[in-house]
């Protein structure tokens, strides 16, 4: 026990946790860098890209001029969330067209001046919201063109159609950029994405099995706030799916990767799922401990075995077999809370166990397996797991052969109640058994 230990042990043990969870996170902030780092560089290598072909297309195509727009729209694709530069692209063009029929409309009514300007931009914005529904790329645009149609057109004509053209070419440039000069590779950046998801989710369940088998409800606690501070993955993860559906949705080269991709998504929204069922294990073990319920032996092992096929389920996607020993280890899982089902535990034990059942389902799920077959071979598991425990009574209903006084004493009570209906002039009953 660690109140049996020295005071000075004890220190020690808890300073070493405590380096160990500061060198844990460091080492975690540095792959989130390098991961951004990766991530800044392509961005930047293609907006430069976008930039340098917008200008050079707007220069030879368009005429003589300062098309600062062209490379302007080019740069405001590429720098845009990955997997939204299509849609933002739309929205860019869609706002410069509004801006210049707003600012053109109003100006050849009100004329030009300041207070007209303020008129022009406002409507245009008015316009733009209630189009979108929100702000972004269109509103922008819609405003910032309308500032120039309001301002600049009376002292230089022809600002439409330059714009317009701009507009197009940079959009067109980046979207090229992006689909066909330099795509991301799809499952590259997803399989990054989730690395940090997998390795925070095996890590965790080994420790809080630990901290269940010591009963230290502080140490659970520790895991779930772990589990709780993973938003900013799952956000990137979200964000990588969301990148990977442009790739192979724009880019012939990526057209090949939308089978593995759709597969990829249905996996990771189970995965998220996956992290939700484990805060909630976290949870109820903690308040299992608070409440000194009885933790059945099982329980830990079963949470240990969850994180193990995590881990398998995460080294057979990457090599790309089959998961059959992920399905083994979650028949495992299950068969595991079954049995602590059957030892006894109490109320929020009971809910641990649900949860396990409910994970160890996702987890099948995010592996391929059906959500009916998932639950079946759970169900299936922890019902066997109980059965060993505890046997189901097989009762076996069966007549007794009667004695040879009762067939007397029976002989006697019916011979009886005929005299009875004799004398009251009702019909025979039968003769009594012999």
């Amino acid at each position: 026990m660690a109140e049996d230990r020295p005071p000075a042990e004890r220190d020690r043990s808890r300073l070493d946790q405590v380096a160990e969870r500061a060198l844990h996170r460091g080492g975690e902030a540095g792959r989130v860098r390098a991961r951004q780092w990766e991530v800044t560089l392509v961005i930047a290598v293609q907006a430069g890209l976008a930039a340098a072909l917008a200008a050079l297309i707007a220069q030879h195509l368009l005429g003589p001029g300062a098309h600062v727009f062209a490379p302007a729209a080019a740069v405001g694709t590429i720098a845009t969330a990955i997997g939204q530069r299509a849609r933002r692209t739309f929205e860019l063009l869609a706002g410069v067209g509004l801006g210049i029929v707003i600012g053109d409309t109003l100006r050849f009514f009100l004329g030009s001046g300041p207070w007209q300007t303020g008129l022009v931009v406002a409507l245009a914005i008015a316009s733009a919201l209630l189009v979108a529904g929100k702000g972004g790329q269109l509103v922008g645009q819609a405003g910032g063109t309308a500032v120039l149609i309001a301002t600049l057109a009376p002292m230089e004509r022809g600002l439409e159609l330059p714009r317009i053209f701009d507009a197009l070419v940079g959009g067109a440039v980046g979207l090229v950029v992006v689909a066909l000069l330099l795509p991301i590779n799809p499952m590259r950046t997803l399989d990054r994405a989730a690395t940090p998801i997998f390795a925070v989710l095996c890590e965790q369940l080994d420790e809080l099995a630990h901290a269940l088998r010591e009963r230290d409800a502080d140490r659970t606690m520790r895991v779930l706030e772990r589990l709780r501070g993973t938003e900013g993955d799952l956000g990137r993860l979200n964000d990588s799916l969301s990148g990977a559906e442009e790739v192979v949705t724009i880019a012939p080269v990526r057209w090949h990767r939308r089978q593995q991709f759709h597969r990829y998504a249905r996996s990771a929204d189970h995965l998220q799922r996956l992290m939700l069922d484990s805060r909630a294990i976290a949870r109820w073990s903690t308040t299992a401990l608070q409440y000194d319920e009885p933790i059945p032996p099982e329980l830990p092992d079963a949470i240990a075995r969850l994180g193990q096929a995590v881990a398998e389920m995460r080294k057979e996607c990457r090599v790309g077999n089959d998961t059959e020993c992920t399905r083994k280890l979650v028949e495992q899982c299950a068969e595991l809370a079954g049995r602590a089902a059957a030892t006894g535990v109490k109320s929020f034990g009971e809910a641990l166990i649900t949860g396990l059942r409910t994970a160890a389902s996702d987890l099948l799920r995010a592996a391929g397996c059906e959500p009916d077959d998932a639950n079946q071979v759970v169900r299936r598991a922890a019902g066997g797991g109980e059965a060993n425990v505890r046997p189901p009574l097989r009762r076996r209903l069966h007549r007794s052969r009667p004695t040879r006084a009762a067939r007397a004493r029976r002989r006697s009570h019916l011979a009886a109640r005929n005299r009875d209906d004799e004398r009251a002039g009702l019909p025979d009953r039968g003769r009594p058994a012999r």
